[in-house]
Formats: C-alpha cells, sequence, structure tokens
C-alpha cells in the first residue's frame, strides 16, 4: 500500500523518503507567481512575507486531477492508496483527493480526513507509514487513525492575529477581532468539526504559553505524551513551550519542528503551538 499526505502535514524530507510517503503540493501564490509549499525553506517564505507587507500572499489546493495523476503513477506498483490530507474544516484538499480517487479505476484510493493539521496530521501519517511498513490491514489501519485523531490535541497562540484575518481563516475565532490584533489568542483545532476555536486570549505570550500547558495537563494528566512542538519562526518561544511541557507533563518524546509555510501565510512568523499524543497509541508502531 502507498501512502500520500500533503505538505500541511509539516513531514520532514527525511521521513517522506525514509517511509516512502508521497506529498501532494499545496500552492503559495505570490504577485510574481505561484510556488509550492514545499520547495521554500521556513526562512525563505518569512522574508518574503515581510518584504510583501501589508499585502499577503494566497494559497491554493491541488486539484482533483493533479490527485488523480499521483493516484495513477502510484498505482503502478501498488493497488492499494491511503491519502490522509489537512481537515476538511480549513482546507478543500481532502475533498480535491477524495475526487481525484473516483477518477482512478487501476487503484483501490482511500482518502482520509484528519480533521487536523500540521503536527497533528503528522502523527496520522507516520502512523499509517508505519501500520503498512508492519503489514496491517487497512482496516485495522483506519482504526488506530480514529483512535489517534481523537486523542490528539493541537493548540497554538500568536503574536498577532492579522494574518489569520487577512487570509481569510478566522473562523470562530472571528469574536476576538473586535478586542484588538494585538491580543494573544489560544486556539485549537476542534475535534468534532476540524475547525478553529478559541480557548482563551492573553496580552502576552507567556500568559499564552502558560494557558496551553494549562490545558494539556488538564486534558491528559499523567499519561505518557509524544510532543511536537512546532513555530514559524519563533525559536525563543519554541523553546520556552518545550520547556513548560517538560516541566508539567509526562513527555517521552519532544520534538521542535517548523510548520510549513503553506501553513505560515495564515499565521506569519509568529506561531508557536504543539501537536500532543498519548504514546500507548503508537508504542506498538515505533
Amino acid at each position: 500500500m502507498k501512502i500520500v499526505t500533503d505538505c500541511a502535514a509539516d513531514m520532514r524530507a527525511e521521513e517522506l523518503e525514509a517511509l516512502d510517503i508521497t506529498q501532494a503540493p499545496l500552492y503559495i501564490q505570490f504577485p510574481e507567481g505561484e510556488v509550492n509549499s514545499a520547495d521554500l525553506t521556513p526562512d525563505q517564505f518569512y522574508d518574503r512575507l515581510e518584504a510583501m507587507r501589508p499585502a499577503i500572499p494566497t494559497t491554493a489546493l491541488p486539484s482533483d486531477g493533479i490527485f488523480a495523476s499521483i493516484y495513477r503513477k502510484l498505482a503502478e506498483t501498488s493497488k492499494q492508496i491511503l491519502s490522509l490530507h489537512i481537515s476538511s474544516g480549513l482546507s478543500g484538499t481532502f475533498n480535491s483527493a477524495r475526487m481525484g480517487g473516483e477518477q482512478v479505476k487501476e487503484a483501490e484510493v482511500t482518502a482520509v480526513d484528519t480533521m487536523t493539521l500540521s503536527g497533528g496530521e503528522r502523527f496520522q501519517v507516520l502512523a499509517a507509514a508505519w501500520a503498512t511498513k508492519a503489514s496491517w490491514s487497512i482496516n485495522a489501519i483506519i482504526e488506530r487513525l480514529s483512535q489517534i485523531r481523537e486523542n490528539t490535541e493541537v493548540i497554538y497562540t500568536l503574536e498577532t492575529l492579522e494574518y489569520l484575518a487577512r487570509g481569510g481563516r478566522i473562523g470562530r475565532v472571528q469574536a476576538l477581532l473586535g478586542s484588538a490584533l494585538k491580543l494573544k489568542p489560544v486556539i485549537r483545532v476542534d475535534r468534532a468539526d476540524g475547525k478553529y476555536s478559541t480557548v482563551a486570549k492573553s496580552r502576552t505570550i507567556a500568559q499564552s504559553l502558560t494557558i496551553i500547558t494549562d490545558h494539556l495537563a488538564e486534558m491528559y494528566g499523567s499519561l505518557p505524551l509524544w510532543a511536537t512542538v512546532l513555530h514559524g519562526r519563533f525559536a525563543e518561544g519554541a523553546d520556552a513551550l518545550a520547556k513548560s511541557l517538560g516541566e508539567r507533563l509526562n513527555v517521552k518524546k519532544l520534538e521542535i519542528l517548523r510548520i510549513s509555510p503553506v501553513l505560515g501565510v495564515h499565521t506569519g512568523p509568529g506561531i508557536v503551538g504543539t501537536a500532543v499524543l498519548p504514546m500507548k497509541l503508537v508504542d506498538d508502531l515505533i
């Protein structure tokens, strides 16, 4: 079986190669032309983002035809394809993948709505790839992905709401706009519909990081956890959050990664957050 995902999963290049995962493109549209997000380093992207202020680039998802082409190529060597994508509550990518799969008769394509993004999506992609290597059945993999989805928390804060507002991705965070773009909101991905939802708001990043840690401590207690801290171009905030999580939670595996440029379009460089998963849901796969 072949695994497909998109670059909103924040997969590292070495993971894609080692696990034979195909990454569908997500595009950033600058005034001078369209770029595949995967072709830009985070720093290259944020340099361009800052240079074009107050304008902001837009994003575009792959067409169903692009997905169909990807699936047909993979069908030359595998008759089963599992395609996992950013939440349908935040992007049309999953629907595009599903429609692309319906056009392909050469293989059985199963499209999965991860109902999350970034590190949360990555947990599901890694689990699917590891389970495939271990010869799990498609049904067993889908069941495990469901369990991971139900137990993953993706939560973050932003230095400014400016980018979310200008990018049209504000969703239920909109209620905050009347207050001021200078507030530091704490935002999570709602597991029920895969959309953004506001947890709290504060006046400083330090306060927001404390709120994130408190939220996760209440949710997970002493459970052994895998925590992936993610940031745009905010290493100081990422280090502070990693330290806080390590002190308050039972973190068994800790990483600090950069988010994909295609997600940075909507958040700006000052995003810092984490994706957290109980280790028991991947212990038998790692």
